[in-house]
């Protein structure tokens, strides 16, 4: 079987389309290859205008992770589960069942874990055997590496660290542990909008048996279809979509057009 024949939309599902929100201190930021951070808007303001426009789900990033940016998040989760009506996934911080919980609470639908499952892999066990796979997100943060036997590396701190882990093999631990959901963002591709690493997506849907979110590079919308071809199941982005680049209908228009299912 092909990676085109394992795709969302080859089964009849509709492929989605995800605008990621990186938040830091209230506000949405973004840079390339996650450096040179800068502010791009209200998250609650631009998650209702992406609802608006057409998006399929939204993604949450608290890339501080503090206990004064977590408190943040959460009224930011809550506002925006006030107004926006389609699943919100945060990551960012999660380490226990009880930050789970507690998102949950004030409206996340789903949560991303990387970090605290690569320093103690037993709590995606504990998410999944407490509220399901379905809520549970592997958030990867990859980079290209001769370290390892695929050439991928999982990194931590934004890709600014490198553990020893083979990305192709913490991505099967993490199905096997409950992950319900793989988030792939190249680290390489990040931000710098010369499309998807298909490479990386392929490889990673031939392993898995769970949706895989492709995630980095996005600058066209040409380069949406692509990703889906290369086993994507949904697509997210985020620089393209806050500067207004692209359109989330926009980004379903081309992808529909190239005879991709979407809603």
């Amino acid at each position: 079987m092909t990676n085109e024949q394992t795709t969302a939309a080859d089964l009849g599902v509709a492929t989605r389309v995800i605008p990621c929100l990186d938040v830091q201190g209230g506000k949405v930021v973004k840079g390339v290859n996650f450096e040179n951070l800068r502010e791009m808007g209200d998250p609650v303001e631009l998650a209702r205008d992406y609802y608006e426009q057409g998006a399929d789900e939204l993604t949450f990033l608290d890339v501080g992770a503090s206990v004064e940016q977590r408190d943040t998040m959460y009224d930011v989760v809550r506002r925006t589960a006030e107004q926006v009506f389609i699943p919100l996934t945060v990551g960012g911080g999660v380490r226990s069942v009880d930050d789970v919980a507690r998102l949950q609470e004030v409206g996340a639908d789903k949560v991303g874990v990387n970090s605290a499952g690569i320093a103690r892999p037993g709590l995606l066990d504990e998410i999944a055997d407490r509220y399901g796979a379905q809520c549970l997100v592997l958030s990867l943060d990859i980079k290209r590496s001769a370290r390892t036997a695929s050439g991928f590396v999982v990194t931590t701190h934004g890709g600014r660290r490198e553990t020893d882990l083979d990305a192709l093999d913490w991505a099967r631990e993490a199905i096997e542990r409950g992950a319900g959901e793989l988030l792939v963002n190249s680290i390489d591709a990040d931000g710098t909008k010369d499309g998807f690493d298909l490479e990386l997506i392929g490889l990673v849907r031939e392993l898995s048996s769970v949706p895989v979110i492709a995630s980095g590079g996005a600058g066209d919308e040409s380069h949406f279809a692509p990703a889906v071809r290369a086993g994507a199941d949904a697509v997210l982005a985020a620089t393209v979509f806050h500067s207004g680049q692209i359109r989330i209908d926009d980004a379903k228009r081309a992808m529909r057009e190239e005879g991709i299912l979407v809603r």
